[in-house]
């Protein structure tokens, strides 16, 4: 559940958990087995990091018991999984601020001004924050989040308005079948812009984006945006150069540039980390960093023998779990399995005795 912010004092809890991909939500499912409290907090407005992000519809095969699953569907499991534990999280949160207090514990601070108090810290942040790869026009960054969106907005935003989608992945074709083919809150008319007619995406989407082209019901653009045309802080249209080198006019109420996100560390890099190739030295014991208490799990770390995988960031955030546990009850934490524990059974609800 993403839980409203009370500024005026910071929310206090276990663990801090930085990032909501697989990694993060899987190591507060461990958190959640071990009665470990915990508050998630990631940049992008909903879960599923890097996955959901940049494969959502595409096959992933190695996940263990999983013959084959997709970004979107990993990310749906481990929330399912994680589901008894009524995970708190903090969505379209970037962490600027990370400072030791007097405690010991650690104050987190956000650019939306949220304030977490915590005991330790899991950076679970991949190759960092997603940011989306802006469109600079004059004029452009005015219209933000009314006319211009870098994701998708609410249906009822678009509905009945003409929409100018830039790019040629599979996220911009499939938003552009999406609009086409919704039975409500369908926009007037929908045109994709892309430097041209060609695309980097899946054969089955560019076949389906090409035949609602056909059918009339989506307009395909090739070209590049120039400049647009602004009345009264509403976007009116988009300027295009064509590939003949032609000026050309778009219509455009609401514009929705998917060109893809960009990763960067940001912040992460300026917490006085030890660090390898902008990546966080971590022990292979506990998976904690240079400084105690702060551990880094996933893609964002590294040690002698890493492998990016999603299995490896499971792994690590086990043992960081645990790791934790030990040092907030400063005693060796009882192995139990899910099969047979009643305590465990209790936590994940499945009895009440």
């Amino acid at each position: 559940m993403n839980i409203a912010e009370d500024a005026s004092s910071p929310i206090e809890t276990d663990v801090a958990i930085i990032g909501a991909g697989p990694t993060g939500l899987f190591s507060a499912f461990e958190l959640g087995l071990l009665a470990v409290s915990f508050h998630i907090i990631d940049a992008l407005p909903r879960v599923g990091g890097q996955p959901v992000e940049l494969y959502a519809q595409k096959p992933i095969y190695d996940i263990p018991g999983t013959s084959v699953c997709s970004g979107q569907e990993l990310a749906d499991g481990l929330m399912k999984q994680l589901a008894p534990f009524k995970p708190p999280l903090h969505l379209g949160h970037r962490v600027d601020g990370l400072e030791r207090q007097p405690d010991g514990r650690f104050l987190l601070t956000t650019h939306q001004g949220l304030r977490l108090l915590s005991k330790a810290v899991f950076i679970a942040a991949g190759v960092g924050a997603f940011e989306p790869k802006r469109l600079k026009l004059d004029g452009l960054n005015e219209l933000e989040n009314q006319h211009l969106f870098y994701r998708p907005p609410d249906p009822e935003v678009l509905s009945g308005q003409q929409v100018v989608i830039v790019g040629g992945e599979d996220l911009a074709l499939e938003q552009a079948i999406d609009l086409a083919t919704r039975q409500e809150a369908r926009p007037a008319r929908v045109s994709l812009l892309y430097r041209r007619d060609g695309f980097q995406a899946e054969p089955a989407t560019v076949e389906r984006f090409r035949s609602l082209c056909a059918e009339g019901k989506i307009d395909l653009v090739v070209g590049q945006a120039q400049g647009i045309d602004a009345s009264e802080g509403r976007l009116t249209a988009l300027h295009i150069l064509n590939v003949e080198g032609h000026p050309q006019t778009v219509s455009a109420d609401k514009l929705l540039v998917m060109q893809g996100f960009t990763p960067r560390l940001g912040p992460i890099a300026d917490w006085h980390l030890a660090m390898e190739r902008k990546q966080i030295v971590v022990d292979t014991q506990k998976f904690q960093t240079s400084e105690p208490g702060v551990f880094a799990l996933g893609d964002v770390n590294t040690y002698p023998g890493k492998r990016k995988l999603i299995l490896s960031g499971f792994h690590e955030g086990t043992l960081a779990a645990f790791a934790v546990a030990e040092q907030l009850s400063g005693a060796p934490v009882h192995l139990q399995y899910t099969t047979s524990s009643t305590q465990l059974h209790r936590l994940l609800g499945l009895s009440t005795s």
